[in-house]
């Protein structure tokens, strides 16, 4: 016996059921929103359909690639905002011509079917995130409108599957929008202190520098970084090999000159011409004596000492010994631990107005968590080139409490007079762009 033939209802179930399934069985968002614009279209015949998401087309029937800029497009996209902001977006039903406005009304005339159906897409807090425009020519009935909404419900719960994170809402009215907006101003107008970011060193302040009195080579560094030394300490030795046998021989021109002096002083009396040279023989002892003290004055120098107590700061001994110095080269500084300042090179993109007497904070790379109060003292007014090989410039601070050790670094950051917060958070892409154009 032959099996009954399905009726028409049976197969407006059996599509009905193949729609969600297909919808289920989705392996992204892609498949899914190519197959809730299109795999409808047999069974409700409509003419174009729209997926929105966060109020924007992310699929269109027929169409691979949505282009943004495509007048149908913007329509649909204008269309969903003004139901979302008459409240009707929640609601799925044939939309109303009316509730939209008539640049809306005119572009659907021309663009859409005569009859289209908003179907929402819900959370599972019931608010919408996206939805589906489906026009067609004929009106739509009450039971495909009963098919539509259960579809509906299918669709966000696929939808929320492949995409489980919390998605975006529907674009907000223009009157949030404005409000965001004068809201945000508002706050870009709040006015902020300034402040600004530099590396900085703890150096000593009023030092007395220890420079090399002589042309030589250094033999020995007595003395480590940082060690404490009293008024004559020995600090330095350099190599006198070649002065002591300066003064040596000059000691012995000396005495070779005083020799002759007084020979020819004893035979002065007998003989004229011994007479006439004593007082050239006086002169030359005399030069003698000169080069002899200048020998020993140098051979002296061979050995520097301390003129005060402090703390001998310099960077590296080793790389120090055996190095050939001029005079008047810097090798150290002998400085009172408790008097310090704060050097801070300030970078030329950075650069802020600060004022003598702005307030300054240090924090140590070795201590980030504390903070060393300052004040600004001087700041210099022509930028120079730091060891790093940036234009900075230089600013001295006094700290306001005891000082942290010599030589430490950190970051110091500069307070500078109050602005708004957009000019705060500008200023830097602002001087870009000056500098860029050129204006």
């Amino acid at each position: 016996m032959n099996a009954p033939l399905p009726g028409l209802a049976e197969r407006i179930f059996a599509s009905f059921l193949g729609l969600e399934s297909q919808a289920r069985q989705a392996a992204s968002t892609e498949q899914l929103a190519f197959a809730m614009v299109n795999d409808g279209q047999p069974l409700f015949g409509y003419r174009h359909a729209a997926l929105l998401i966060a109020g924007k087309v992310q699929a269109l029937t027929g169409i691979s690639v949505v282009e943004p800029n495509a007048p149908f497009v913007a329509f649909v996209e204008r269309a969903a905002g003004r139901l979302l902001a008459q409240g009707l977006a929640d609601a799925p039903g044939a939309v109303d011509p009316e509730r939209l406005d008539e640049a809306a009304r005119a572009d659907w005339q021309a663009l859409s079917a005569a009859h289209a159906f908003w179907l929402p897409l819900k959370d599972r807090k019931g608010e919408v995130f996206g939805g589906l425009w489906i026009a067609r020519d004929q009106a739509w009935s009450e039971a495909e409108h009963a098919l539509l909404v259960q579809l509906g419900g299918t669709y966000s719960h696929a939808w929320l599957a492949l995409q489980p994170r919390k998605p975006w809402r529907m674009r907000w009215p223009k009157k949030k929008l404005l409000a965001l907006a004068v809201g945000l101003a508002l706050v870009l107008l709040v006015p902020v202190r300034q402040s600004v970011l530099a590396p900085a060193e703890v150096v000593p302040q009023g030092g007395r520098v220890v420079a090399a009195p002589l042309d030589g080579v250094i033999a020995e560094f007595l003395v480590k970084p940082n060690q404490t030394v009293a008024a004559g300490d020995l600090l330095v030795r350099f190599d006198a090999t070649s002065l002591k046998a300066q003064a040596d021989v000059a000691e012995r021109a000396l005495g070779v000159a005083e020799a002759e002096l007084k020979a020819n002083t004893q035979r002065a009396f007998s003989d004229a011409e011994s007479s006439a040279r004593i007082d050239l023989l006086a002169a030359r002892v005399e030069q003698k004596r000169a080069e002899r003290d200048y020998a020993k004055q140098l051979l002296a120098r061979s050995e520097v000492r301390a003129e005060r107590a402090g703390i001998a700061v310099f960077a590296d001994a080793e790389r120090m010994t055996g190095r050939p110095v001029q005079t008047g080269e810097r090798l150290m500084q002998i400085a009172d631990p408790a008097q310090a300042e704060l050097r801070i090179e300030l970078p030329v993109g950075d650069a802020i107005a600060l004022q003598p007497g702005a307030e300054v904070a240090l924090f140590l790379d070795s201590d980030p968590l504390n903070r060393h109060d300052g004040r600004l003292e001087r700041s210099a007014y022509e930028a120079q080139t730091t060891a790093a090989g940036q234009l900075a410039y230089r600013l001295d601070a006094a700290f306001v409490e005891a000082p942290p050790r010599i030589g430490l670094r950190g970051t110091a950051k500069l307070f500078g007079d109050r602005a708004p917060l957009a000019y705060y958070l500008l200023r830097r892409p602002l001087a870009a762009l000056r500098q860029s154009l050129g204006f």
